[in-house]
């Protein structure tokens, strides 16, 4: 995979070269090689998951060089605000973590001291720092579960409550009703009206 490539691809999607464009693409880089995934828009598209724990610039760019999208249900939103991510190799069943080391924010200055801004300079360090540098590896184990897997909904129920349909076990049972998780735990939102009638 070429680097600079993968990169100038990233900035198209995501709308601007920044330090965390340039740090997710290496980390995706990483840990595609770290499980054997040479061709994930190619020939291994359907070999890998990638969990992202963070909704920041790094996960655009790992989207980006992985081809994994929450559409495709290849890519897993697990809200940690951590830069880190895990990638699966559904083949082999081997998963690594990699997280963004927070040293490497203070090492990237090292690199190139005579750029005065610190995010210039980290975007420029983040490109020529060693792995080693920039990311803690721990070898992981994931249980994927039936539902969690691409392909179709395995699953799709009704609310008993506001009527809505469910998919994929994202519903609970409760004395033998079913309700959506809004319902019962509450939602992000909090509904100011019923159906919109325009």
């Amino acid at each position: 995979m070429d680097f600079e490539k993968l990169l100038e691809e990233s900035v198209k999607i995501h709308g601007h070269l920044c330090a965390g464009q340039v740090l997710g693409v290496r980390l995706a880089m990483y840990g595609l090689g770290l499980i054997g995934i040479t061709d994930p828009k190619g020939v291994d598209r359907k070999k890998i998951i990638v969990y992202v724990e963070i909704d920041r610039c790094a996960t655009d760019a790992i989207q980006s060089v992985t081809g994994c999208s929450l559409g495709k249900r290849t890519m897993k939103f697990a809200d940690y605000g951590k830069m880190a991510a895990t990638f699966l190799n559904l083949e082999t069943g081997k998963a690594v973590r990699i997280i963004a080391r927070e040293d490497s924010r203070e090492a990237a200055k090292g690199y190139f001291p005579d750029i005065k801004d610190k995010y210039a300079a980290q975007l420029e360090a983040y490109k020529i720092m060693p792995e080693s540098v920039l990311f803690d590896t721990m070898e992981v184990l994931i249980a994927i579960q039936p539902e969690d897997m691409p392909g179709r909904p395995l699953k799709r129920v009704q609310c008993v409550l506001c009527n809505e349909f469910v998919q994929d076990n994202r519903d609970v049972e409760i004395n033998g009703r079913i309700i959506c998780k809004t319902c019962h735990f509450g939602g992000y939102f909090t509904k100011i009206s019923e159906k919109l009638k325009v």
